[in-house]
């Protein structure tokens, strides 16, 4: 299958990911200014069709002296819920205001200082609250690969633009899938770390339950690897990752499933990309067992409790979270929903919170003598826009995520990592995802295991 909407052309930036665009700049064939030139000519040549871009910046915004930086000079987008100073945070909401943040986030300080030069901000669903970006303040990204399909959300805006070839790398978040899910949807590699590995903002840092982690969208693990290996804070409780360059020669006790939660349907072509990609790591010589899927209903519940919670605190606090000008009237009719659903469940959340900030350790007893768990991303193949639209009735909405969008909240809970790489496709042609995940603070053991599964079984 070809691309619907692709940016690839014969200039600066050709068909390189990240890593390649280094080299070139290394060995003279290149330089900075023409990948940002060739970036945003590939930007305004498809973005009316694409519609992921929701601010462009007045130049490209760079680090003052980026020449020591690993990435310096590889163009890049930043989503929509990170301050970059000059430019709105809107949190993809026709309820936040569009002032213009006067300084950069600790996450896009260090994205900066990695060397990356930033381009403008990528389009989000509403504060990230479901699992395809199509926000009523921009209207609906579009899938490269399907014109017509979601792109996954929340960080749907950075899939499509490195998808479809505007830059090779791209920042997204993570707080139940929002990297991991926009991978699947776009056949990119999506990597969560580990809670702490990466610098978030203090009241992300601060919530009851700390879901939130940094990250990137790429089109190929080494870009993943080096980036993680450049910007990973030193943790006092975490092994740093450093830089891994390729597979591991440790095999690996690998459990997979392609349940879901309380029985919930998984698409057949998912099922069959799962069970092919145990089948291909048992053949590279891992120990693979298949296992039913070990995490409960309960788990379910607590986080939706949690997620709703968050779009309580939005509605109510927004004023105080977004300034002033913030009119919770605004709020789509999905965030109004979910806020609705909170108030009628807050008597039952506290005993919630307890059990999800335990669940770390239950998820260390569940991993049990296994290093890796492989599942599906997804319970079925990106969904065509519309699916999962903000202004859908909210029990129909609801209902919808929940079928789609159970397997990657528990890594995001449990702090630990987890990765997708684009391992299928369904019959339709559309891209499919297969999650590993680990014990926290072992990203090197899923990166190790990613140069191994990209080798056998390579992706575009």
């Amino acid at each position: 299958m070809t691309l619907d909407i692709s940016a690839f052309g014969d200039d600066a930036m050709g068909d390189h990911d990240a890593v390649g665009l280094i080299e070139a700049m290394r060995s003279g064939n290149v330089h900075a200014d023409e990948l940002s030139a060739a970036a945003l000519t590939r930007a305004h040549a498809v973005d009316e069709r694409l519609n992921a871009i929701v601010a462009w910046a007045g130049a490209p915004i760079s680090n003052p002296q980026p020449d020591a930086a690993v990435f310096a000079g590889v163009p890049a987008f930043v989503k929509d819920n990170e301050n970059l100073a000059g430019l709105p945070t809107r949190h993809g909401s026709r309820a936040t205001p569009a002032t213009v943040a006067a300084s950069n986030s600790p996450f896009i300080d260090a994205f900066l200082g990695a060397g990356f030069t930033v381009l403008g901000k990528s389009s989000m669903p509403e504060f990230g609250l479901t699992a395809s970006t199509e926000p009523l303040l921009n209207g609906p990204a579009r899938n490269p690969w399907s014109n017509g399909h979601s792109t996954g959300g929340s960080s749907g805006g950075s899939a499509a633009l490195v998808a479809a070839g505007v830059v090779p790398i791209a920042h997204g978040n993570d707080g139940g899938g929002s990297i991991r899910i926009p991978a699947s949807c776009c056949g990119l590699v999506g990597l969560k770390p580990s809670r702490g590995r990466l610098p978030v903002d203090a009241g992300l840092e601060g919530l009851p339950v700390a879901i939130v982690a940094q990250g990137v969208l790429t089109r190929s693990v080494r870009d993943t690897a080096l980036f993680h290996a450049v910007a990973e804070t030193p943790h006092a409780t975490l092994p740093p990752i450093g830089h891994v360059t390729g597979p591991s020669a440790t095999r690996l006790r690998i459990a997979f499933t392609a349940d879901a939660m309380s029985g919930m349907p998984v698409h057949p072509d998912v099922v069959a990309v799962v069970d092919r990609t145990a089948v291909l790591c048992e053949g590279l010589g891992h120990h693979v067992e298949r296992i039913p899927f070990p995490f409960g209903e309960q788990f379910g519940r607590d986080f939706l409790r949690y997620w709703a919670g968050l779009a309580f605190a939005t509605e109510y606090g927004g004023r105080q979270m977004h300034g002033p000008a913030f009119d919770r009237h605004l709020l789509e009719p999905l965030t109004l929903g979910l806020s609705r659903y909170f108030r009628s469940v807050a008597v039952r959340t506290p005993a919630s919170l307890r059990r999800l900030r335990a669940f770390g350790d239950e998820y260390a007893r569940l991993l049990g003598s296994y290093d890796i768990l492989l599942t599906p991303v997804l319970a079925h193949p990106a969904p065509p826009i519309g699916y999962l639209a903000p202004d859908l009735p909210f029990e129909t909405h609801l209902r919808r995520l929940l079928r789609y969008s159970s397997f990657t909240a528990i890594q995001n809970v449990a702090g630990s990592p987890a990765i997708s790489l684009p391992l299928g496709t369904s019959v339709d042609g559309l891209p499919i995802g297969v999650q590993a995940a680990a014990g926290v603070g072992q990203e090197a053991m899923l990166l190790g295991l990613a140069y191994e599964l990209e080798e056998a079984a390579p992706w575009r």
